[in-house]
């Protein structure tokens, strides 16, 4: 990728340094986070094995809305937030997203929270959270955990959390596990994005029609991966594997036209190499949201959840 030469000079020009101010993993992991005051709302839905409810909850500053399954019975029981891919802020509603998932794993005896992110549904607004990488969306992840944590309703059990995230979700995952590396016990990816952020750049800005004047600007601001690796590597995962502890699995379809598999073959020998435990499963023919497999994948991800969380 080749830096235009008018955004080398306004990049020289305005944004010599490169300090913490800037959008980084290290950044996010010093940063103080509060989640707090989750709130049942009205019954979405009710059936004999769960209560669908509207939740919010706070973000440090910025109430978050979300949906919650909440199991029939006495509880406590464990708790499992889901992380949404990419849907567009503009026709996102309330819960959309890993419906499917919530209602399959409420089923089999887990709290299921899913949170929308800031700028979606009924969440606060945040303008500055794409020029912060959506590190904002990864906030919003923790903080809904530290909710669970800081509430009083009986029916959590706030010492088993685990983690679910497709596609862009599978990337939040991934921040959360190696910024906060105690805070679940166990995480799914379901085709997730790369865990190096020249991947995702190149593929859904630089390389996108319509895109493009974002990526200039972020270019005329940060330096290409080429100018500024440094920058780059501190937003990527993939070069902090090192503090992952939560054991990892991860679903990726040989079809998915979304996110190369190959990302996923790259993160799951990067895990590895660092010696963390890590179980990857591909499935010919399937594409990104999966189809003839995804019962498969969920009996194994439930599995997963109940060695390592419900255990």
């Amino acid at each position: 990728m080749q830096l235009p030469i008018a955004a080398i000079l306004l990049f020289l020009l305005v944004f010599p340094v490169f300090g913490e101010s800037s959008p980084s993993l290290p950044g996010l992991m010093e940063k103080s986070l509060v989640g707090r005051d989750l709130k049942l709302g009205r019954v979405l839905a009710r059936n004999a094995k769960y209560t669908r409810y509207y939740i919010t909850y706070y973000s440090n500053d910025l109430k978050i809305s979300g949906i919650m399954n909440v199991p029939s019975g006495k509880g406590p029981f464990p708790v499992l937030i889901l992380n949404h891919g990419y849907i567009n802020p503009k026709i996102y509603t309330n819960g959309r997203g890993l419906k499917r998932e919530q209602d399959y794993l409420a089923r089999r005896g887990y709290i299921v929270i899913h949170p929308d992110y800031r700028n979606h549904a009924f969440s606060d607004k945040d303008d500055d959270v794409d020029a912060g990488f959506r590190l904002g969306y990864v906030e919003d992840a923790i903080n809904a955990v530290l909710a669970v944590k800081r509430s009083d309703y009986p029916f959590f059990d706030g010492e088993r959390i685990g983690m679910l995230g497709h596609s862009m979700g599978g990337g939040v995952v991934l921040n959360v596990l190696v910024t906060r590396p105690e805070l679940v016990k166990a995480a799914v990816l379901f085709a997730p994005v790369s865990a190096d952020y020249r991947d995702n750049f190149s593929r859904w800005l630089w390389r996108r029609k319509g895109n493009q004047a974002i990526a200039e600007r972020i270019l005329a601001r940060f330096g290409s991966p080429e100018s500024n690796p440094e920058f780059w590597g501190r937003l990527s995962a993939i070069n902090y594997f090192d503090k992952v502890l939560a054991p990892v699995m991860i679903h990726h379809g040989t079809a998915d036209q979304s996110v190369p598999i190959d990302w996923s073959k790259r993160t799951d020998q990067a895990l590895k190499k660092n010696g963390k435990e890590v179980s990857f499963y591909g499935y010919p023919g399937e594409p990104h949201e999966f189809a003839a497999a995804w019962p498969a994948v969920m009996e194994r991800t439930v599995k997963f959840f109940d060695r390592v969380v419900k255990k």
